[in-house]
């Protein structure tokens, strides 16, 4: 079974992110970056369908400048076989269906019986590229995984979904997006770490996908970016229980004027 896991790189959630003064781009200088956390769900889930069948290859793509081949390396390292990384200037500010595009290009040659991803990224939000994947490779998905069942068929995916739970059979080939749950990605072990300098990063560019530049060209456009309003420092309110109430509703009343 060929499986491919699409993953992106993305600042770490700890980072403390600034805005350019152009006040649509954020600032990359001091962000850390890591493999996206719902990408790692997708890889490990990969990972455990090969042990299980006992043969196989996992290959993960990503898009992204040069500092993105780390993402590649850190899912090598964990057992993923080989990674291919999607670099061109051309792809540089690609929205959610120019990443499907250039990705598509990329994993059809491949023909993948599985393809999976994060059921997003951390650094957007957008929620639309494993999606517009699956429509781009003309695959059955199903979304935001929470357990994976191999059939003779095909496959059976649980999902959660408000007030319940669901569970959807498709065949094969499928794209795939994890949700946490899904199960516990491995560290990656030392012995691991060294294996993964020796497995193979192919670069390709838009020319050897057959891509050309209108074919990625945004079709959207970043108007703004602005950080949330600070939040007010917290309040204490001295003295025993019976001030601290008398003091509380007097400053939901005069104050907050929520009473």
């Amino acid at each position: 079974m060929k499986i491919v896991v699409a993953v992106k790189q993305v600042p770490d959630t700890e980072t403390k992110v600034t805005i350019r003064p152009d006040g649509r781009s954020v600032d990359e200088s001091s962000i850390t970056w890591i493999v996206n956390p719902y990408d790692e769900f997708a890889v490990e889930e990969a990972l455990k369908i090969k042990e299980a069948r006992g043969e196989g290859e996992v290959v993960v793509v990503t898009v992204g400048p040069a500092r993105a081949a780390t993402a590649l390396r850190t899912c090598l390292a964990m057992g993923a076989d080989r990674g291919v990384h999607l670099s061109d200037p051309a792809f540089e500010n690609s929205d959610s269906l120019g990443l499907a595009t250039i990705l598509a290009a990329a994993i059809k040659p491949i023909g993948a019986d599985l393809v999976f991803a994060g059921q997003y990224a951390v650094g957007t939000d957008n929620r639309q590229v494993g999606v517009m994947l699956a429509e781009l490779l003309e695959m059955p998905h199903v979304s935001v995984v929470t357990k994976l069942e191999l059939t003779a068929g095909g496959l059976s995916a649980h999902r959660e979904i408000e007030g319940g739970h669901e569970i959807v059979e498709s065949p094969l080939p499928c794209v795939i997006t994890a949700q946490k749950g899904l199960n516990e990605p491995r560290y990656a072990s030392l012995k691991g770490i060294m294996a993964a300098k020796k497995k193979t990063v192919e670069t390709r560019d838009a020319a050897a996908l057959g891509l050309k530049p209108e074919d990625v060209k945004p079709k959207t456009k970043v108007v703004s970016l602005e950080l949330p309003a600070s939040r007010p420092g917290v309040k204490m309110i001295p003295g025993d229980s019976d001030t601290q109430v008398k003091e509380l509703l007097r400053l939901l009343h005069e104050e907050a004027k929520v009473l």
